[in-house]
Parts: C-alpha cells; structure tokens; sequence
C-alpha cells in the first residue's frame, strides 16, 4: 500500500475528517509538515497553512516563513503567518523558552479555527514522534495512560500522520523530490527528546529492527487495557462516592484490604491535583485519628471518620456588612435575604433564621467563623466556644472551613446554617421580627 492510500486509510479508520471538511495544517516548514501538505493537497481536501515565526533562529526563522509562504502560493493553498516575540513572552510569563512557543502558537491556533471556520487542526506528529514521547513519559514514572503514545485525536485536533514512521517520511520526500526545510537544532543532543531519538531509539532497534511497528501495536492494547479501567473505575465512582456542587466525598471504607489503594484514589483525585506520593500519604493516613488534611494547587482533602473530603481550597473572604435598610447581602458564593415576614412564625429551616429584631442592632457583620469565637446556643444561658459547637455537631473539618456567623455589635446571632443564639430568639414579648434566609449554601 503507498503512503497516500495509508494516510487515506488512516484518516477513515480513525474517522479523523472528511474532504469536505476545512482542515488548517500547522506547517514549520519541516520535513513532516511538508509531506502532511503534500499527502493533503494530492487528496484533494480544502486546506489552509497556518505557520509561527518564533523569531528564535534569526536568519533561519525568516527563512523558514518564507520557504513555507513559497509553497502555499506554488499550490495555491491560503496561508496564515505569525510573527511571535517568544523570547520577551517566555521572560514575562516566566516559562520555558519551548512552553512559551507552545502557548503562544495553540493560542493563535484557537483563534484561526474559530475567526476562519475551520473544521480541525492537523498536526504533523508521526509515529516516532509517539514512541519518542511514550520513553520521556517512562522516564518520567509516567502512569498507564503515559504508554499509549500521542492521541490521534484531541477535540479538534488531528494527527494525521501517525501512521507514518521518520523513515517512510524521508523516502516519500525522496521519491517524491519534496523539498522541507531542515532546524538544525533537531541535529543535536540539547533536548531530552532529541538525546532519545539520536542515541535511544537506534540502540534500541538494534535488538527489534521493527520497533516503531512494535510499539504500534502495544500502542492499541495499552488503549484497550485503560478502557477497561476506566470502564470499571466508572462503576467504582458511581458506588464509593457522591459528587455536589461544592464537595466530592469518598467511603473510606473502600480502601481497607484493597491493593494498590494509592493507585486507585490517585485515578480519582488527580483531576485534583494531587499527585501520587500524597495519595499514598492519603492512604496510609487512613487508620489514625480523623480531621488530617492534604492539599493540592486548588483543593483539599480532609480525612473525616468516615469520608474523604473533597472541596476547593478557602480563599480570603472578606466580612460584609449589613445596614438597617439592606434586603440582601452577598459573601463569597451565598447570598442572604432579610426581610419582616408577614406573621411571627419559628422557622424549621435550617438556612433560616427569624429573630428578635428589636435584640438587633445594625450594622450587621456576616462572616466567616475564627477560633475564639463564642455564642448563646438557643436553650443555652452558657456561653459555648463555636470551635466546641462544631464539634459536637460532627461537622467535618472540610465543611468546617466553610461555616459563616452573623454578629451583632460583635455578637454572634446566628451560626449561618445551624444555630441561633439563645439571646435573640422569639419570645412571648417579641413584637417585631427579622428573617434571614441563606440561598446557595452548601453544607
């Protein structure tokens, strides 16, 4: 079978796009990019060239944009060009010369498919390329999912030449006398991918002469292996855990005698942020004394006596203040309403206070509970520290960081979602009421 025929059949086996789609190439100007052009020209499918000046190459960069700028106008194909400041770029947004470039091109990128109606983005990554990445990712103590190579396709985003090894690529553009332009930086040792591609890769096709059709087919049953995982992972999370707007709770009682308990949980809290080495401290945190709390980037997890706890990480919320003639409030993601409702009434609902409104003085503070704070509990005449209410309320310490109070001239009223205090309650004598009502609250 020819190259055009596998790359055809390639593209309809993986269902990666149709001639009548509009599909913008990502050319360099290098041999893989160019036989990408040339196998999607020769078949006939509406394309565009989109090419990054990265300017990091001075003479070579230029005249890479024009080489490419050439070709597009022998084939007669649209081409887009971008001259990019990376290096300026890379220093302000303090990356890396390469994650610098890659940002600023996948942006660029984002904006041509949305600004030009492009149906997909093709990329020129072929399968050496995949195999190159699958040993960084083993270097690395990559996970299962790591050795499955790159994916033919992410959102709108194909790779059409993955069935196409370095040396197919080579002898297409000999035979075909496809002119490219060579980075002279590809020719050195100075990247971990280049250092594997010169001096692993040879060596290790010394003992399978086949290697990249070898490692294809591991590519697939990898593929395999994980969707069955994740198939009975799925089952996993829809029995051992429960997912709210604003927590996800797992049952501690799964991981006892499970093997590879880190590993598991690790599937499940890595969407988290949380590596693996956590998760294993996690794990081994499991038996002692509840209330233990890991971080990550955004989240926390809080080991409670019989979940896990999952929930953003608190920010600083700043107090807010009510006046007298204020009908709502807003803190953080809650909003309360007050009002004077029709009839004096006690309400049962917990996200409803109704007070003694002559007890009040305003302005009101709502805001997040502190150590030291205390209150009347309602059928109290002690005062409790809210530290001891929560507990004997066994409110997680998750759930903890997200309690509110409303104080008056620095007394607590209300602990937002709980209790009122005793002093503000109604009483035969109370003759005008106030209602506070929370909205958007989880607890």
């Amino acid at each position: 079978m020819g190259v055009i025929e596998q790359f055809l059949n390639h593209i309809e086996q993986h269902k990666l796009c149709k001639p009548t789609d509009r599909v913008l190439l990502a050319v360099s100007g290098g041999i893989d990019s160019m036989i990408m052009v040339h196998l999607f020209h020769r078949a006939g499918f509406s394309i565009a060239i989109a090419h990054c000046n990265f300017q990091l190459r001075g003479a070579d960069s230029d005249g890479d944009e024009d080489f490419v700028k050439a070709t597009a106008r022998q084939l007669n194909i649209p081409c887009f060009v971008n001259r990019f400041e990376t290096a300026q770029y890379a220093e302000v947004s303090k990356l890396s010369t390469q994650m610098a470039a890659r940002e600023l091109r996948y942006t660029w990128f984002e904006k041509l498919l949305a600004e030009h109606a492009f149906d997909f983005l093709a990329t020129a990554h072929h399968l050496n390329d995949s195999l190159e990445t699958v040993l960084l990712n083993w270097v690395h103590g990559a996970s299962l999912e790591g050795f499955t190579g790159i994916p033919v396709q992410h959102g709108k985003i194909i790779r059409p030449m993955l069935f196409a090894t370095r040396d197919t690529i080579e002898q297409y553009a000999q035979q075909n006398t496809i002119a490219w332009r060579e980075d002279i930086s590809n020719q050195t040792d100075d990247y971990q991918r280049n250092f594997i591609r010169h001096r692993i890769i040879p060596a290790l096709k010394e003992i399978n002469p086949s290697l990249e059709s070898t490692v294809q087919r591991g590519f697939s049953k990898a593929q395999g292996e994980i969707f069955l995982i994740n198939d009975a992972f799925d089952t996993w999370r829809e029995k051992y855990t429960h997912t709210s707007e604003r927590r996800i709770t797992i049952q501690k009682n799964y991981f006892s005698g499970l093997p590879h308990e880190a590993s598991i949980l690790w599937k499940f809290l890595k969407t988290y942020g949380f590596n693996h080495d956590v998760c294993t401290d996690i794990i081994e945190s499991l038996p002692g004394q509840s209330g233990k709390r890991f971080l990550s980037s955004s989240y926390q997890l809080v080991i409670d006596r019989e979940l896990l706890i999952v929930t953003p990480s608190v920010d600083f919320v700043n107090d807010v203040y009510i006046e007298k003639d204020q009908h709502q409030a807003q803190l953080d993601s809650w909003q309360m309403d007050i009002y004077t409702p029709a009839t004096i009434l006690k309400s049962t609902d917990p996200l409803e206070a109704t007070l003694d409104a002559d007890s009040i003085e305003f302005p009101l503070v709502w805001r997040k509970w502190k150590a030291g704070d205390a209150f009347f509990p309602l059928g109290m005449s002690h005062r409790k520290k809210v530290s001891d209410f929560l507990i004997d309320q066994k409110i997680s310490v998750a759930d903890k960081d997200s309690v509110t109070v409303l104080e008056s001239q620095g007394e607590i009223i209300w602990i937002v979602g709980y209790r009122i205090d005793n002093r503000f309650k109604l009483t035969d004598t109370t003759s005008r009421t106030l209602t506070f009502k929370v909205s958007s609250h989880f607890r």
